[in-house]
């Protein structure tokens, strides 16, 4: 029960890698806040904040549903108090709440394109910031950002700059918390899949059950999130991990127990 007492403020953790995480970190005695904006099922993403938390109390852990739109700061305020006077504290953040539109300049909307960067951007630096003056006041805190390492490759950039952008965007935040928490002892760091990983995302969006088949399963990401969450905070930041290698270097080299599809071919990450 490694994290028994201690809160983990979550966002989009109403299904997928959040949801994921949230389990997780639940079976090892946290306190969850599942933010997200779900509270009626989409049958094309399934999942709600109340059907998670459910999930997360009969896991072990104790849990609170609270509905948010991390674009909104004082919907952003209210959710932390909600979370302080419940819990009394906040241990842990993970920005996970995050929007994609894999499409050209041309083809990007400005709708998308606002509410990627809103949400993607805005909304990891507005958590982060509401978030920060209860970190600093717990004895191992860390904030755990699901988004890639920067590379300035090109390759990354020519299929669809806009959601590139906005993913950077997030670890350029991370990155920059790291340094600026440094002296607070507050961790920094971003977490991303070796692989695609099975969401409604990948199902929707990217290609369907196909590419569902060659994709892990998001308990792969939160067992990395679990030991990095698991260091001390003042000798672990600043880092861009990779789920694969987070695991690696704790000694588990079989990650057959994760593919979708026993013995698949499966598909590498889109900035790996």
């Amino acid at each position: 029960m490694l994290f028994k007492n201690k809160t983990a403020f979550i966002t989009g953790a109403s299904r997928g890698i959040g949801k994921a995480i949230a389990l997780r970190l639940a079976r090892e005695g946290a306190n969850i806040v599942v933010v997200a904006k779900s509270i009626e099922e989409n049958p094309k993403l399934g999942g709600t904040i109340f059907s998670a938390a459910k999930e997360i109390e009969d896991a072990g852990g104790k849990a609170l549903a609270i509905q948010c739109d991390i674009r909104d700061e004082i919907q952003v305020e209210n959710a932390i108090k909600k979370a302080i006077e419940t819990f009394g504290g906040i241990d842990i953040l993970i920005n996970n709440a995050s929007a994609i539109s894999l499409t050209t300049t041309e083809k990007t909307d400005i709708k998308k394109y606002d509410l990627m960067h809103d949400i993607n951007v805005r909304g990891t630096f507005i958590i982060s910031k509401a978030c920060t003056p209860y970190l600093k006041q717990v004895s191992n805190p860390h904030i755990l950002t699901l988004s890639p390492p920067i590379n300035l490759d090109a390759k990354w950039f020519g299929k669809h700059t806009a959601y590139t952008v906005s993913k950077y965007g997030m670890s350029m935040i991370a990155f920059g918390l790291a340094q600026e928490l440094k002296e607070c002892g507050i961790a920094s760091n971003t977490l991303w899949p070796r692989t695609t990983i099975a969401t409604a995302a990948v199902k929707n969006l990217l290609g369907g059950e196909a590419l569902m088949n060659r994709s892990r399963t998001p308990e792969i990401v939160a067992d990395a999130a679990f030991y990095v969450l698991s260091k001390p905070s003042k000798l672990c930041s600043g880092h861009h991990f990779i789920d694969e290698e987070v695991l690696l270097s704790e000694g588990i080299t079989d990650f057959s127990k994760y593919a979708v599809v026993p013995g698949a071919d499966l598909q590498g990450d889109l900035f790996l």
